[in-house]
């Protein structure tokens, strides 16, 4: 399968983020969060927060989303389906097999866009290592590096000039670009420990150094990562330039 056939079905998702809503849509052509699953490992670090995630996504966009995410295993054979796929830890995690990495590898190649979120929050520990294996295994000639701060990531939907997270560790994103696109972004900053929310509201984690105002980068960045997967790269056109410098002039 082609790119141009696995994003086919997305047309719907770049319309919906870029127009109001017109109708209802089923829950196949909604934008959803993929989580991977695997033995041996805490794949789910925190359990809500992704759906805190598309939950923000719905109220501050006209993307429309499935706000359950979904769990699957890189052998499911309906991985395809998902464009957006997750993986996270808070440790180390065994090495995928030679299979679940060549069908990974497909997804990604064929149009997919994998974000990794470091639970630990700790550049150089167990999960950081097992990442850096994985990604070197994914893509032998195409290595994981630090995402330039003028890349569309930072400017899909809000103005970044950091990647904030539960705790501060890096201020940047690193990130494997192929055919032009960042395919892979990873996260060392536990996005996912300042969007979880627990059943009666209150935040699971503290975030720090910076408390609510780098929470709301947080949310801002999902937000971000989301649109950069349904809309990719209309924001590097040269006909947005004068809207983003409007609003960075806006910007305190």
């Amino acid at each position: 399968m082609n790119r141009r056939r696995f994003l086919g079905g997305a047309a719907g998702l770049v319309a919906a983020a870029l127009a109001p809503r017109a109708r209802a849509m089923g829950d196949r052509d909604k934008f959803a969060i993929a989580q991977i699953q695997y033995s041996g490992g805490n794949w789910q670090p925190r359990p809500s927060a992704l759906r805190r995630l598309l939950w923000e996504v719905d109220k501050r966009t006209a993307i429309d989303v499935r706000f359950e995410p979904v769990e699957l295993r890189l052998t499911d054979p309906e991985l395809h389906r998902w464009p957006f796929l997750y993986l996270a830890d808070d440790s180390a995690f065994p090495p995928f097999s030679d299979d679940e990495v060549a069908r990974l590898r497909r997804h990604l190649q064929a149009g997919g866009f994998l974000v990794i979120d470091a639970a630990d929050g700790h550049p150089g520990g167990g999960f950081d290592r097992s990442v850096r294996d994985l990604t070197a295994r994914v893509f032998p000639t195409e290595p994981l590096a630090r995402l330039p701060e003028d890349h569309v990531v930072y400017k899909s939907f809000y103005l970044l000039h950091d990647a904030a997270g539960r705790v501060a560790a890096v201020p940047y994103l690193e990130a494997v670009l192929h055919d032009g696109r960042a395919a892979l972004v990873y996260c060392q900053n536990d996005l996912a420990g300042a969007w979880a929310r627990d059943n009666f509201g209150q935040w699971e984690h503290e975030v720090f150094p910076g408390g609510d105002a780098q929470r709301e980068r947080a949310f801002r960045l999902g937000v971000n990562l989301a649109m950069y997967a349904t809309c990719l790269d209309y924001k590097s056109d040269q006909v947005h330039v004068p809207f983003i410098l409007r609003r960075r002039r806006w910007q305190p």
